[in-house]
């Protein structure tokens, strides 16, 4: 038997810190990372622990949005891990799917996480409209036009000066020239 931990960000840029910690005074032997969205059961570090892992092992996880966000994907993760004989303890849900009750809240669980992320993504579907109505740009900033613009681009379209000639004496990259000229026809 070892303890095996899963942690999970959604982000590259997001922070594993915490989960570690936690793991760290549990004195897990092996733990498996992914910096992705749950919504996929399709991530390295998952597939590498669900390889790993055996009989009479423990995995442990920080919560069960961290193991996935998807209820028939963490429902499948736990029938797998169950088949083979793995047990999993929740550390912020306080479930073990060693207990009938822990299975029992484990699905809930599993149905909530499912919830907030369908949640999540209405308010920011919600918010993205709102600013549009607002006229808010959203996105990049957009690319101002260089001052010598006119004079430039009179030049590139008379044929003296060449598209790469212009876009040096402007300093804006190739796209942004081509998209300053389509947006300023």
């Amino acid at each position: 038997m070892s303890l095996v931990a899963y942690q999970r960000v959604s982000t590259q840029t997001q922070n594993l810190d915490r989960q570690s910690d936690y793991f760290a005074t549990l004195g897990v032997e092996k733990v498996f990372t992914d910096k992705a969205s749950g919504k996929s059961a399709d991530r390295p570090g998952l597939k590498e622990m669900m390889a790993y892992v055996r009989q009479g092992d423990v995995l442990h996880i920080e919560s069960i949005s961290r193991l996935g966000r998807n209820v028939k994907d963490l429902l499948t993760i736990v029938e797998t891990l169950e088949s083979k004989g793995v047990q999993l303890v929740s550390q912020k849900e306080a479930i073990d799917t060693s207990t009938p009750v822990g299975k029992f809240l484990l699905q809930i669980m599993g149905a909530l996480a499912q919830m907030e992320r369908s949640c999540l993504l209405d308010r920011q579907r919600e918010g993205i409209q709102s600013a549009k109505k607002r006229g808010k740009h959203l996105g990049r900033p957009r690319i101002a036009k260089p001052q010598d613009w006119d004079k430039v681009v009179s030049d590139w379209k008379a044929g003296s000066i060449t598209a790469t000639a212009a876009i040096k004496a402007l300093g804006v990259s190739r796209t942004s020239f081509y998209k300053l000229v389509k947006a300023n026809e």
